[in-house]
C-alpha cells in the first residue's frame, strides 16, 4: 500500500534535541572535537570595553567563520544563512534552535578591528598546529615550501600605471588597504622585495601584484606562501607576500624562523623549487640555519654556444682556485664585483694564448674569466644533495605541498580573494590554512563522539 505524508504541522509541543539530527560521521563533529577554543575568552578581554552593551560571542563568529572555510562558504551573508537553516552548522557554533543569528556586519568590524589587534586567526592557527603535533602528524624532519598565486580582488580596468602611483600619500586620507600597503613598504616580503615599479598597480588594493606568471592573460595577485610537514602534509606556517620571487623567498624565512620559535621545530631538509635555490638562501639555510636544501640550484652559468661552461672547471678549496680543462689555473684579485656578491678568477693570457682548447673555452676573448659568487660554496653544498635517494624522496614529497595549493582552489574554493590589502590577503589564507588542518586532523585522527545515553521516556 502507498503511504502518503502527513503534512499536519499543528503539533504545539515538540521534544527535539539538536544533536540528534546531527549524523555521528558528519564533518562538524569531528572538527569539534579537534577543535578547542576554551582560550579565545580570555585572549581578547584586554580588546573589549568593561562597559556597555554586550558584544556578539566571539566564538560564536570565529566557529562561523570556520565553518564558511571549511565548506567553501566565503561570503559572511551566505555564512549567516547557511548557519540559519543548516542544524549541523547550529551545532558546531553552539546555537540552539531558537537563537538568532549575528548579523553580517558583524563580521566586518570583528575582522578589522578586535580579531587583527588581538591577532586571533594566527592564534587559532597555532593551537590547532599544536593539535597535529600533539597527534602525531608532525615529524619535524622533513619541512617544504612553496607559493601559489590567489587573484586579489583588484579589477585591472580601474588600475593606474605604475610609475603614476605615488607612495608619499597621506595614511590618514587613505583607505584601509592603502594604509596597510603603506605600513608594508620596509617588510621583505612586500614593498623592500623589490624596487622594480610594477606596470600596472591597483587603487584600491596597490599591495596586489600585477603578474603573467601563469603564462596567460595577466592579473592582481597576492601570494598564499605555505611551510608544510612532509610527513601527513600538515601546513606548520602560511604567510601572504608579493607575488614576487624575493617576497616568496622572504616570507619563506619568516616561516621558518617563527616555526622554530614558536614550535621548536627545526627541519633537517628542507624541500622547494628553483625558485628558493638563489644562493643567499642556499647560504641561509646551510651556513644560518643548518638546514640541508633538497632544492635545485638556481644556476644560469651552463652555456649553449659549445664552449665550456663554468662546471667544467674545478674549484680547489684549499687554493682558492680553479683549474682549466687543460689543467692551468685561474686566481682571483680578491676585488668584489656585482653589488658586492661575486669574484672574478682569470686565467693568464700566455695560458690561453697556445692551449689547444682555446677554441672550446674562450674563442672570442684573449683569456677566460670564471665568477664565483661569494655563496658558491652553498651552492655547491646543494649540488651535491641533488641525485641522492633522499633527494629522490624529498623531489615526490615536494607533491604534498602541490595537493595542499590544489585542495584550497578546488575544494575551498578560494581561487580569489574577498577582502583587500595585507592583512585582509592574510587573514584570508590563514583561515584557509585552519580549515584545511581541521580537515586533515578531523580525518586521521578525531574519535567520533561516545554514544548518547538512550533517555528514559
Amino acid at each position: 500500500m502507498m503511504g502518503r505524508l502527513k503534512s499536519d504541522q499543528s503539533q504545539l509541543f515538540y521534544e527535539f534535541h539538536l544533536s540528534d539530527a546531527v549524523p555521528e560521521d558528519h564533518l562538524v563533529r569531528k572538527i569539534d572535537t579537534a577543535l578547542d577554543l576554551s582560550w579565545l575568552h580570555s585572549e581578547l578581554a584586554p580588546h573589549y570595553s568593561s562597559m556597555g552593551r554586550p558584544s556578539i560571542d566571539p566564538e560564536l563568529m570565529i566557529r562561523m567563520l570556520i565553518v564558511g572555510y571549511v565548506f567553501a562558504i566565503r561570503s559572511e551573508r551566505l555564512i549567516c544563512r547557511e548557519v540559519q537553516v543548516n542544524l549541523a552548522y547550529r551545532w558546531f557554533c553552539k546555537l540552539g534552535i531558537e537563537d538568532a543569528i549575528p548579523d553580517h556586519s558583524a563580521f566586518s568590524r570583528a575582522r578589522n578591528e578586535r580579531f587583527r589587534d588581538g591577532d586571533v586567526f594566527r592564534r587559532v592557527f597555532e593551537r590547532v598546529v599544536e593539535a597535529c603535533i600533539a597527534a602525531g602528524l608532525v615529524g619535524g624532519d622533513g619541512f617544504a615550501v612553496d607559493a601559489s598565486l590567489i587573484q586579489a580582488d583588484a579589477n585591472k580596468q580601474r588600475s593606474i600605471a605604475g610609475q603614476d602611483w605615488r607612495r608619499d600619500r597621506d595614511p590618514k586620507r587613505s583607505s584601509r588597504a592603502v594604509k596597510e600597503y603603506l605600513a608594508t613598504l620596509d617588510d621583505m616580503a612586500w614593498g623592500a622585495a623589490s624596487d622594480v615599479v610594477p606596470k600596472f598597480v591597483s587603487p584600491s588594493d596597490p599591495a596586489a601584484q600585477w603578474t603573467g606568471a601563469h603564462k596567460g592573460p595577466a592579473f592582481f595577485a597576492y601570494s598564499d606562501n605555505y611551510l608544510i610537514d612532509v610527513k601527513f602534509g600538515v601546513i606548520v606556517d602560511v604567510e601572504a607576500s608579493r607575488s614576487i620571487r624575493q617576497a616568496e623567498v622572504g616570507a619563506a624565512k619568516t616561516m621558518i624562523e617563527r616555526t622554530e620559535e614558536r614550535f621548536g621545530l627545526k627541519p633537517e631538509r628542507l624541500v622547494g623549487d628553483t625558485a628558493y635555490g638563489a644562493a643567499p638562501m642556499l647560504n641561509w639555510l646551510v651556513e644560518d640555519k643548518g638546514i640541508a636544501p633538497h632544492i635545485p640550484v638556481f644556476d644560469k652559468s651552463k652555456r649553449d654556444d659549445g664552449t665550456f661552461s663554468r662546471s667544467d672547471f674545478r674549484y680547489d678549496p684549499t687554493t682558492d682556485v680553479y683549474h682549466c680543462p687543460a689543467g692551468k689555473t685561474l686566481t682571483t684579485t680578491g676585488t668584489l664585483v656585482n653589488g658586492g656578491t661575486t669574484l672574478i678568477y682569470l686565467a693568464r693570457k700566455r695560458d690561453c694564448d697556445g692551449c689547444k682548447l682555446r677554441g672550446q673555452c674562450c674563442p672570442k676573448v684573449p683569456f677566460r674569466k670564471i665568477p664565483r659568487d661569494i655563496h658558491e660554496h652553498a651552492r655547491d653544498v646543494a649540488r651535491s644533495l641533488a641525485g641522492t635517494d633522499g633527494f629522490e624522496t624529498s623531489r615526490r614529497e615536494r607533491k604534498k605541498i602541490e595537493m595542499r595549493f590544489a585542495h584550497l582552489k578546488r575544494i575551498l574554493k578560494l581561487a580569489r580573494l574577498r577582502l583587500r590589502g595585507p592583512r585582509g590577503a592574510q587573514d584570508e589564507f590563514v583561515l584557509a590554512a585552519i580549515a584545511q588542518n581541521l580537515r586533515r586532523l578531523a580525518t586521521l585522527v578525531a574519535r567520533p563522539p561516545p554514544a548518547q545515553v538512550l533517555r528514559l521516556a
